[in-house]
């Protein structure tokens, strides 16, 4: 009996606990419509990937050892409720002033280190799987270096896209980048895309 069946398997995850991890990645998701608690919102989101130098596997024979990596997605939103903030504020150790939170480049993380506390949760759609999320995120202990960045930097930003990274990213990172307006507007200059009125300018521990 050969027997197919609906379902996925578990993907390997990253053991719970403690990491030293730097950043290496930013890419700009754009304002992207979701459900938000049964209301549909539209919501400019990023998404921030780290590395753990410590934590390496050979996922590719070609490419020998390379570090775990692991991306959280955010509303990019530095309001005083936003998660984003939150996380920025816990990383660097103190909260923003209100100039600092009117206009920061978070492209300014990419090389920056930090300790990762990883966790696994159960999936709401299928209990008996597990994904694996940041639960939190602090400065390196003082003594604590963090080794040198093994993956190269990369950003994707839509004032100079670049298509062959954009191409490269997993297929459910680029479904979700074109249902954006910003790569609708890049793609077909003359569509019409959907407005802004009911963006959500802040996040009040919304799901991300």
């Amino acid at each position: 009996m050969i027997t197919a069946t609906t379902t996925p398997s578990q993907k390997e995850l990253i053991p719970a606990g403690n990491y030293i991890a730097r950043c290496y990645q930013m890419i700009h998701i754009g304002h992207v419509r979701e459900m938000i608690l049964g209301d549909i919102k539209t919501l400019n989101k990023v998404r921030i990937g780290w590395e753990l130098p410590t934590e390496k596997k050979v996922f590719n024979p070609e490419k020998g050892e390379q570090p775990f990596v692991i991306s959280e997605e955010y509303t990019l939103s530095m309001h005083e409720k936003s998660n984003l903030r939150k996380t920025l504020a816990s990383w660097r150790g103190k909260d923003f002033t209100i100039e600092e939170a009117t206009s920061f480049d978070i492209t300014k993380l990419i090389g920056v280190s930090c300790m990762l506390n990883i966790i696994h949760k159960p999936a709401k759609s299928d209990p008996s799987r597990m994904y694996q999320k940041i639960g939190s995120i602090s400065p390196l202990a003082k003594g604590v270096t963090c080794p040198p960045q093994i993956n190269p930097s990369s950003v994707l930003e839509y004032d100079k896209f670049n298509f062959a990274f954009f191409n490269s990213l997993p297929d459910f990172i680029k479904d979700k980048i074109k249902q954006s307006q910003e790569f609708m507007k890049l793609s077909s200059p003359e569509q019409t895309i959907f407005t802004n009125d009911d963006e959500a300018n802040y996040s009040d521990d919304l799901p991300f």
